[in-house]
């Protein structure tokens, strides 16, 4: 039950483990009609990716900035973000990108300390928070994450073709932009009940995001 608040808004609490968390974060997100943004430490839930990527499906405006070790993480979900054709960045400029924060539609704010994760959701002692109608709030993260934003770079995606041009540009690099150079539309995977399956460009063993 949500609880209001003084300006009018109202928030929602939940705890892990196996207290709704992902459940209350997936909800939120297939309410999403126009943006989300998200920023991230650790982000292997399947079922966040896919809630993003239907989001991303059905027109709303979807970017996420990532921590740098979802580069190398062998069930990080930032593969198939990119394959899916959402605009994902790395914040490299931190010792960690700790932030777990999700925003959307200029109205609801989701932060606390869950990672987006299956063992912050069955394993973990977590907390998430959903905030609904408080704006002054939700300007103050939207100005964190444009600012992180900003000094954020494009991940291309292991198993991608990095001689074509990414699905995105740096936002540093905008202003600079001239003409952007006509590509391919960023593969899709098949709506599966399971976890997507990333194919390494080299070789290697195939990542499934957990």
């Amino acid at each position: 039950t949500a609880s209001p608040l003084a300006n009018g808004g109202e928030i929602q609490c939940y705890f892990s483990p196996h207290g709704g968390c992902t459940d209350a974060v997936v909800q939120e997100l297939s309410n999403a009609r126009t943006t989300i943004s998200v920023q991230a430490y650790s982000f292997t839930s399947a079922a966040i990716a896919k809630a993003l990527e239907t989001a991303h499906q059905r027109g709303v405006k979807v970017q996420v900035i990532l921590d740098k070790s979802q580069r190398t993480e062998q069930y990080s979900s930032a593969d198939f973000l990119v394959h899916a054709g959402i605009k994902t960045y790395v914040d490299s400029e931190h010792a960690i990108a700790h932030n777990k924060i999700i925003l959307i539609d200029g109205q609801t704010l989701i932060t606390g300390s869950f990672n987006f994760t299956k063992q912050a959701e069955t394993s973990n002692a977590e907390n998430l928070l959903v905030i609904r109608q408080a704006p002054e709030l939700y300007a103050q993260y939207q100005h964190n994450f444009d600012t992180h934003l900003q000094h954020s770079e494009p991940y291309a995606g292991r198993g991608m073709d990095t001689s074509s041009p990414p699905n995105h540009e740096s936002p540093r690099r905008v202003t600079e932009r001239k003409h952007l150079p006509p590509h391919s539309e960023p593969s899709r995977f098949e709506s599966t009940e399971e976890p997507p399956v990333i194919q390494n460009s080299q070789g290697d063993s195939p990542v499934r995001a957990q």
